[in-house]
């Protein structure tokens, strides 16, 4: 089986983005000097070269320890290994050049190249300076790899808390379709002893709510006007079964824009809970249906009356109100409201959320 090569992150690309830049800006440090001094022409051999040389011991060690160190030993959590060898690799490197430049200069028999005992042409410091600047420069990176570290872990766990919310809210709207068959077939069942033609209407209606249910439930979003084309067949279903019982208004804009989009399921979990407990059968009962744009918001007003029995179901508003109400917070975030009415005689909820949508 061929293993898939992992992705590179963007926080290590940035890290050695920063990394690149910085070290090309202290390699042209040089160049831009002679510019600064009106140099007539840029001495490569005797100044940028021998700076380059003098930088180029640091680089050497910060790659070493950015790739190598970090890696193997103090990402592996071998703290005093990692101490114990990087002072030994700035170490050794600095007193190695030191002891050249000694060497050099007692061959060449004077000091006229500017070059004194215990000052290092490769590093222009007395090696244990260089050895304490090899040390900020460590922590430097040490600091950096840590804060990008950091920033890949918020984004891992951003991620993943994304995954399972969104795994959660497939969940909630899967939870929502039994339940809402459910009820929908016990209406279909009452309509076979009252009207066996209305019955065999109400199974193509359902057929075409499930359609909806099955293919546009898995959709982030869907067309306003399908969603009330739903409820249009859920509510007709409704009304067969309770024509003498209640009086119903669903009212919205017909002339709405094509292109205003709302979650699926949203709307019905309203719908049910309004015919669950506003309907009595020996009282007269109502549910009134409103949507309406006001400024830049979609408002959904769900009206029903309330009657005694339904004031003792503790469970009103039920699992539903809480799975919607959980659904509408990962969408929208603050940038919607839910409010609940509830008296003696009236149950309203109004729901606004925003008309424009960005995912």
């Amino acid at each position: 089986m061929k293993l898939k090569t992992p992705l590179i992150r963007k926080q290590t690309i940035g890290e050695n983005v920063l990394y690149t830049l910085v070290f090309v800006a202290v390699y042209l440090i040089p160049i831009f000097n002679s510019f600064l001094m009106a140099e007539e022409h840029i001495d490569f051999y005797n100044k940028v070269f021998l700076a380059w040389s003098i930088i180029t011991p640091y680089l050497v060690l910060f790659l070493i320890n950015n790739y190598i160190l970090i890696r193997f030993l103090l990402n592996k959590g071998r703290y005093m290994w990692y101490v114990v060898a990087s002072l030994s690799i700035i170490t050794t490197v600095f007193t190695t050049i030191e002891l050249m430049e000694r060497n050099l200069i007692i061959s060449d028999g004077h000091s006229g190249v500017g070059v004194l005992p215990h000052q290092a042409t490769l590093a222009d410091l007395a090696w244990y300076w260089n050895i304490v600047l090899c040390v900020f420069l460590f922590a430097a990176n040490i600091g950096i790899k840590k804060f990008y570290e950091s920033m890949q872990k918020d984004e891992d766990n951003a991620r993943l808390a994304r995954e399972v919310i969104e795994a959660e809210m497939y969940y909630l709207k899967y939870q929502i379709n039994p339940h809402f068959l459910m009820n929908t077939l016990n209406n279909i069942h009452a309509l076979i002893d009252i009207d066996a033609e209305a019955a065999k209407d109400g199974i193509v209606g359902l057929s075409d709510m499930m359609r909806h249910v099955v293919y546009k439930s898995t959709a982030e979003r869907i067309p306003f006007k399908e969603d009330m084309r739903f409820l249009e067949n859920y509510i007709a279903l409704m009304k067969v079964r309770y024509s003498h019982h209640i009086d119903i208004e669903f009212n919205y804009p017909k002339t709405i824009s094509a292109e205003l989009t709302v979650p699926p399921l949203i709307f019905i979990v309203f719908v049910e809970n309004a015919f669950k407990h506003g309907v009595s059968r020996s009282k007269h009962s109502y549910i009134h249906i409103n949507m309406a744009v006001e400024e830049n918001m979609l408002v959904a007003r769900f009206e029903n009356s309330v009657h005694q029995s339904a004031q003792s179901d503790k469970s009103i508003g039920g699992v539903g109100l809480e799975n919607v109400s959980r659904r509408l917070e990962y969408i929208y975030g603050n940038n919607y409201s839910l409010d609940i009415v509830s008296d003696e005689n009236r149950y309203c909820v109004t729901l606004k959320i925003p008309k424009s949508y960005e995912s």
